[in-house]
């Protein structure tokens, strides 16, 4: 899934399982962090930039979901980030969860163009080969039931922003989240009204 989709995911899990700002951030934040792994993909970029070379991708297509795709990513991030709570042990499985949450996601719906570019999960990568899991039937990552699923999370992200009071916009700024809430609220409200005047 795009890491759009993972991030709005990672938020929603996140909403229901910690109770503060920070706590929430960092438990979103272990939703993402593992597409780290594929930062090599700048590496590329730039290597191919100065050496005039065509680019064929070779740390991204090395590295990525293999370092922080499995439970030692899983276990490294999220004692990194159970530093910083308020809260340790919730946010400690919600960390867990949204990494594991990230990983299904990936299994599920991380599909390349064609029917055999399968990403697989390397779980225990990068201290043993195996387990690998795949999936056949994987979704491709810009197909119709990524989409649906990204249209699905973010409605239910909307929905829950005006219902809480805070939105996924608070993981980049507090005044960034409560002018967009704000606004949906007014949607909300004006929705609603409209409809009761009929």
């Amino acid at each position: 899934m795009s890491p759009i989709a993972h991030f709005i995911g990672s938020w929603l899990a996140a909403s229901v399982t910690t109770d503060n700002p920070r706590d929430r951030k960092l438990v979103t934040l272990a939703g993402v962090l593992p597409d780290a792994d594929g930062l090599g993909v700048v590496v590329d970029v730039v290597g191919s930039m100065i050496s005039g070379k065509e680019n064929t991708f070779h740390y991204y297509q090395q590295y990525h979901h293999l370092l922080l795709h499995g439970w030692p990513g899983a276990i490294v991030v999220s004692i990194l980030l159970v530093c910083f709570a308020e809260r340790r042990r919730p946010v400690l499985l919600g960390c867990l969860l949204t990494f594991h949450l990230h990983l299904l996601c990936d299994l599920v719906g991380s599909r390349g163009p064609t029917a055999g570019d399968l990403w697989p999960i390397c779980y225990s990568e990068p201290l043993f080969r195996h387990p690998i899991w795949f999936w056949k039937g994987q979704w491709k990552l810009d197909g119709w039931q990524n989409q649906l699923v990204f249209i699905v999370i973010f409605g239910a992200a909307l929905w829950l922003a005006t219902k809480k009071g805070f939105s996924f916009a608070e993981i980049f700024s507090r005044r960034l989240d409560t002018i967009f809430v704000g606004t949906l609220q007014k949607w909300r409200a004006s929705i609603f009204a409209g409809k009761g005047s009929r």
